[in-house]
């Protein structure tokens, strides 16, 4: 029991020190954008933001565990467009790429998921922008995150990034602590029960398995394709929903609950969608 206990502590914590770097630096921009430009560069950026979901979706595929928490943090601050955040969340995907390669499957296969992860990012992320750019550059406010956190932004940036990353820091590794316990008892098991051999609701199941926050979800989800208990396209759904940490923290930066609630929808059609229709082409 203890030593369960120990294991997700230590796993929490070792996923907690490696997004440190990510965050502290996401927030440092953040702040200096907020203070020595203001409204200036986010107008810059929104412009700049219309190849967002291009470089969202081609940087997205580099195995990288803080790049969701970086672009969910942004996304809060405005500072990206809603479709490079969907971009990004598409794209990336935990465990996936390192678990492929270790497995040394065929070059050709992690090219092809590779670039049916980047196209989908880059396709969905561009088609979500064209419905809600407008609207997401009526409301750039990098100085809302310092406003609901109570940071001193105005005294000292490095002292505010410092706050912020310590803040979601924590957040994070209570969380991934509770989720590790709960694949320690038996939680792996049952996500292999409910996608193995699931041929019609495959990617739907695998779609609800991609949302856990956690690089177990990931895992599960390949091991199971590796091992052909799982159809390709099923797989594909789960790992385009995968987005890491990134939909927590978007959930916990973000005050805005009806718009999280509404991306993660989005982020869930989209890649059960695709991954149905991946399924009826390969079929």
């Amino acid at each position: 029991m203890f030593e369960i206990m120990w294991d997700a502590l230590l796993d929490a914590l070792i996923d907690g020190v490696k997004l440190l770097p990510f965050l502290f630096l996401t927030y440092l921009a953040m702040e200096w954008l907020e203070h020595r430009a203001g409204d200036k560069v986010n107008k810059h950026v929104q412009k700049a933001g219309k190849f967002g979901p291009l470089a969202g979706g081609v940087l997205g595929v580099v195995p990288q565990c803080g790049f969701s928490a970086a672009a969910s943090n942004f996304y809060a601050g405005r500072v990206i467009t809603l479709g490079t955040l969907i971009a990004i969340y598409l794209s990336t995907s935990d465990e996936m790429l390192p678990i492929l390669i270790s497995e040394k499957v065929d070059v050709r296969i992690i090219l092809l998921i590779l670039l049916y992860k980047m196209g989908i990012a880059v396709t969905a992320g561009f088609l979500v922008d064209l419905f809600y750019h407008k609207k997401e550059a009526e409301h750039a406010h990098i100085h809302e995150l310092c406003e609901h956190e109570h940071c001193e932004c105005e005294k000292s940036i490095l002292k505010s990034a410092l706050i912020h990353t310590l803040k979601i820091a924590i957040f994070l590794v209570v969380i991934a602590f509770g989720l590790n316990l709960a694949l320690e008892y038996g939680g792996e098991e049952l996500l292999t029960s409910f996608l193995s051999g699931r041929a019609i609701l495959g990617p739907v199941i695998a779609g609800l398995v991609g949302l856990i926050p956690n690089c177990g979800s990931s895992v599960v989800i390949t091991k199971l394709f590796l091992e052909g208990a799982l159809g390709f396209g099923s797989m594909m759904a789960g790992l385009l929903v995968n987005a890491g940490v990134g939909l927590l923290v978007l959930f916990k930066v973000n005050h805005h609950k009806r718009e999280n609630l509404a991306i993660l929808g989005l982020l869930y059609g989209i890649g059960v969608v695709a991954g149905i229709v991946i399924s009826l082409i390969a079929s």
